[in-house]
């Protein structure tokens, strides 16, 4: 009977360890409630959040990162905003002289041509001097009614004796070379400009690039900070003068070799018509010597 009463009296404490050794694997193997199940809860996208974004920062860090020229001129230091100066004022003008002297050489070119048409027409050297006298306003009118005028001093007063008729080529030919001089230097004009900003520029704008990077180190060693927001306005101020550098000096190194070619080229052309015009003045001062 004890025995029985034993077993009776522990039954309930066995019930209990049983019971609990059996809930323990189920609640192992039980995923959490708030957690997706399966594939598709593995590959589904992120919602967005729906509480406000602040995005006023990012948007003055793109907008600190933009570049303007009126900007990076507003903060330049006084000596680089001189040189911004020099440079724009310089590039300026070399485009001006660029165009006109363009057009005045396609002009030159057109009147050239004209000229040499009428000139190979067959009329007298008389009738042509009567023409182009009164308007001798390109070079190529210029040099014939300069040499044809030299000419007609000679005969003035009759037909000088033969000693003299060589003396008379010689002037021609001087007045027809100075009157070409006279007016390739006419046609030269300004293009010297050209030279020298090509030349120069570029060391204007490294003078401003040189400053700026001296302002940056100052505003290193006045903040001792090194990082970016420190060092970047002067290398920007920097960078942009070398810039305006070369934007004043590409066009008109450029132009300037292509002007030096074309006004060498109409001077070969001036020449040789004066030549050509020598050579018939001397033919008619041979025919007279005779």
């Amino acid at each position: 009977m004890k025995v029985m009463r034993g077993i009776a009296a522990l039954l309930p404490a066995f019930l209990v360890i049983f019971a609990v050794t059996l809930a323990v694997p189920a609640m192992a193997q039980e995923a959490p409630r708030a957690a997706p199940l399966g594939a598709p809860a593995e590959t589904a996208p992120l919602a967005a959040p729906t509480a406000n974004v602040d995005v006023g920062v990012n948007q003055a860090a793109m907008t600190s990162r933009g570049v303007s020229v009126v900007a990076l001129f507003m903060r330049a230091d006084p000596l680089v905003k001189g040189v911004f100066i020099l440079l724009l004022l310089a590039s300026l003008w070399s485009w001006t002289i660029i165009i006109n002297k363009g057009l005045a050489l396609n002009s030159l070119y057109r009147r050239a041509g004209k000229f040499e048409k009428v000139f190979w027409s067959g009329q007298s050297l008389d009738e042509l001097f009567s023409q182009f006298a009164a308007r001798n306003d390109h070079p190529f009118a210029a040099v014939f009614v300069s040499g044809l005028r030299e000419w007609r001093r000679a005969f003035e007063r009759g037909t000088p004796n033969v000693a003299l008729l060589s003396g008379v080529k010689d002037r021609v030919e001087k007045a027809m070379s100075v009157t070409i001089s006279r007016e390739i230097d006419a046609v030269e004009k300004s293009i010297g400009f050209l030279a020298t900003v090509a030349s120069t520029a570029p060391f204007v704008g490294l003078f401003g690039t040189v400053w700026g990077i001296m302002n940056s180190f100052s505003a290193i060693a006045a903040q001792h900070n090194t990082t970016l927001a420190v060092v970047a306005p002067g290398i920007a101020e920097a960078l942009f003068a070398t810039a305006m550098g070369l934007l004043a000096a590409i066009p008109a190194a450029i132009f300037y070799n292509r002007f030096v070619n074309e006004i060498g080229r109409y001077t070969n052309r001036l020449y040789a018509f004066a030549d050509e015009l020598s050579a018939i003045l001397s033919r008619q001062l041979d025919e007279k010597a005779r």
